[in-house]
């Protein structure tokens, strides 16, 4: 979202602090996945409907081509409509739903956490696709093995090597 999360900030006792934002608002969806290896891929996208997520899923099979994919997914209704069902069938993509709220048992919420803090937070951009631009140069500029770090994926006790 285009309102910056004000994550740490400082003034002096007694003092309120200044926040500046535009007044406007504005939000974008960055779809994305990362491999046990490593390897991101990202789309943004202004809404996050079943269509958007089906686009999604074109993009991820024409970069792992004939490999076999497993995507974990939440609940999210973009991921569960039979439109997304549908095409992740056609296309051979396997999913495995996560439990409802357990976000931390999702790699790529941990890596959204951290482009948030680096990137959104504490900083009003002028427009949403500036933010949206910068957030996913931010984490495909990591090396993947920084990335598979942020996500927990580096971890021996991480649930998907148990």
């Amino acid at each position: 979202m285009l309102f910056p999360p004000l994550r740490s900030g400082w003034t002096q006792r007694g003092e309120r602090a200044s926040v500046e934002i535009s007044g406007g608002n504005a939000k974008r969806v960055v779809l994305g996945t990362i491999s046990l290896t490593g390897h991101r891929l990202l789309q943004p996208h202004p809404k996050q409907r079943s269509l958007d997520f089906c686009e999604f899923l074109h993009f991820v099979r024409e970069h792992y081509r004939s490999q076999k994919l497993l995507m974990l997914i939440d609940g999210d209704s973009s991921h569960t409509a039979k439109a997304s069902q549908q095409t992740a069938d056609d296309l051979g993509i396997m999913f495995e739903r996560l439990p409802v709220r357990c976000p931390e048992l999702n790699p790529i919420e941990s890596l959204w956490g951290d482009g948030k803090d680096v990137i959104c937070a504490n900083h009003q951009y002028p427009d949403i696709d500036v933010q949206t631009n910068e957030f996913i140069e931010y984490l495909l500029s990591l090396t993947n093995n920084e990335a598979k770090r942020k996500a927990g994926l580096l971890s021996d006790n991480h649930w998907l090597f148990s």
